[in-house]
Formats: structure tokens, sequence, C-alpha cells
């Protein structure tokens, strides 16, 4: 099992790891990620397999952060005290590492993940696909923010969740990240699908994912603050838009979300830790959604929102 969150900073050169449990992981790989440009600094957790069965069951995993300059060190450890205590602060080593060390710490990690007939796999992968698969390339690189996070794969299951009750014909993507999921809408629809994040580095590896995997006719990211790009606010109004960032940004995003909706839009929103849930319900409320099924996945909630709403149905367990 893994986590990983950030895209490859340019000429990655130091790395900080620490060997943890999986809680303590998952938790400084997230403040580094929120508390750093995701241009030069990106985080991945990972579980240790094949650990001997003495080893000890509270240090089962390795998190890793890798910075594009070096960082500072005091600043770095008073995040991890923060979240996951002194100990760890204190335990966490720093090095410089060349930029194929990278490389290959991403290809360890990334395995392919399923989401119903999504297949999210990198290039040494590819036999993974089965026939009825939608199987979506990542490079490997690349890879960080994909369908490993728990966030992109809720959003992944919502996706698959939707698209067995109905078929969008105008879906949009805010804050598209590495684009799996509106590089996911478009490979099953064959539709045009809208997407934009504000980091062009971003912009750039969604659009080198949609053109290996030959998507680039039906989805061109543009870097936009939101939907402030007149390109995201032509396509509208949409009947599917997804949101996976976090929940600050989500509460501010939902007038222009709720604005951009079609009448009996489905809105998928993630980023979202356990207790951002009412907040955030009570912003997209106010433009007439309610939730109608939810999902969780190593602490993080995806939630389904529709105007009226349809119950508050568990998406899965």
């Amino acid at each position: 099992m893994s986590m990983h969150e950030g895209l490859l900073p340019n000429n990655a050169a130091h790395v900080m790891r620490l060997t943890c449990d999986a809680a303590s992981a998952r938790a400084i790989a997230d403040i580094v990620v929120e508390s750093f440009d995701s241009a030069e600094t990106a985080a991945g957790a990972f579980e240790i397999e094949d650990a001997a069965p003495s080893w000890d069951e509270a240090r089962r995993w390795i998190v890793e952060v890798f910075f594009a300059d070096e960082p500072d060190e005091d600043f770095v450890r008073s995040l991890i005290e923060a979240v996951a205590g002194a100990d760890n602060a204190r335990a966490a080593t720093f090095d410089r590492v060349e930029q194929r060390d990278w490389v290959a710490s991403s290809l360890e990690g990334l395995k392919p993940v399923r989401a119903g007939r999504f297949l999210v796999h990198g290039s040494h992968s590819r036999e993974a696909v089965r026939a009825n698969d939608i199987g979506l390339e990542i490079e490997a690189a690349l890879a960080f923010g994909t369908g490993h996070h728990g966030t992109t794969l809720g959003c992944l299951r919502m996706l698959d969740r939707v698209l067995k009750q109905r078929r969008p014909r105008r879906i949009l993507d805010v804050g598209t990240g590495t684009g799996v999921l509106a590089l996911a809408a478009a490979r099953y629809l064959h539709i045009a699908v809208a997407a934009g994040d504000i980091d062009p580095v971003a912009v750039e590896a969604a659009r080198a994912n949609a053109r290996l995997n030959r998507a680039s006719p039906w989805m061109r990211p543009l870097t936009a603050r939101g939907l402030e790009h007149p390109g995201l606010r032509a396509g509208g109004p949409y009947d599917l838009i997804f949101a996976n960032i976090l929940a600050k940004p989500l509460r501010l995003l939902a007038p222009s979300i709720c604005a951009s909706a079609a009448r009996g839009a489905d809105v998928v929103l993630s980023g979202l830790l356990s207790g951002d849930v009412p907040g955030v319900l009570t912003a997209y409320a106010a433009g007439g959604f309610a939730l109608a099924a939810r999902g969780d996945i190593e602490g993080w909630a995806c939630l389904l929102l529709r105007r009226g709403g349809a119950g508050r149905r568990p998406a899965w367990d």
C-alpha cells in the first residue's frame, strides 16, 4: 500500500526520509504537501511489504519528501513534530539524491490501482490491464497525485458509480493535478472534458498524461485559478464537476461551482478529512446541493452532492 502527493520537482536534489507508523507517514506527507510549493516539493509514503516478521509493527512505513532546493531542516522537523511527535522529528534524516533515484522510487511505489473499470498503472504494469478495463497509464516521474492517494481513488470510485447510473455530457475537473479524473471521464465517454489547475507544472503533467493515453482530442487542461478562466466558464453549465483539492478552497469555490452546475448535476468533492465535511456541506447547501453519497478511504472523505440530494447513502464500505 502506498500514497503519493505532489509532482516531481525540477532537478530534485534533496530528500528527507523517515521510518514510522502508517498514520504518521500519511500525516507527514500531507502536511508537507500543504506547506510547500507543489512545483518544488513532493512526498510519498510506502508500506514496507517485505519486512521481516520481527520488524517493529509501529515502523512499517517509510515517508520520503523530495525537494528541488535544500530544505530548512528545522522547519521540516517542526512540521513533523506537529503531526507525528518529537521522536519522529528527531529521527528524520536528510540527504542529497540524484533525480534517477526519484524515478526508481516512483516505479517501486506505483502499483496498479483499481476503481471499478478504471485501472491506474505505470508503463511497467501494462499487462495488468484486462480486456474490459479503462487503463489510465501515468508516467512514472509524474505518478504523484494519481489514483494512489485516498482522495483520488475515492473520486474515481464516485465516477464509476455515476457512470453506472447515467452518462454525463458536460464535465469539469477543478484542480485537475495530473489529470487522472478528467482523463478517466474522457477515456470512458469519448467526450470533451474541461480541466484546469492553478499550478502550470500540474497542467503540463496533465497534458502529458493526456498525450500518453491518446486523450488529447478530448482533454486540454488550462492554467486557471478555480473557474476564473473563460475557457472553463464557457463550457458550462456542467452536469458533472470534480473538485479534489482541500477543504478551504472547496468552501471558497462553492458559489462558482454551484453557479456552473446544471440542473440535476452531480458534484464530486474530495481532499477532505472527516472533520471538514460539515463545513463543506454547509457551503454547498447554499447553492441547493445536498449529500447523495459518501465514501471514506484512509481517513479521507469523498462526497457526491446533488441539488436536493438523494439520501445519505454510503458509496462503499
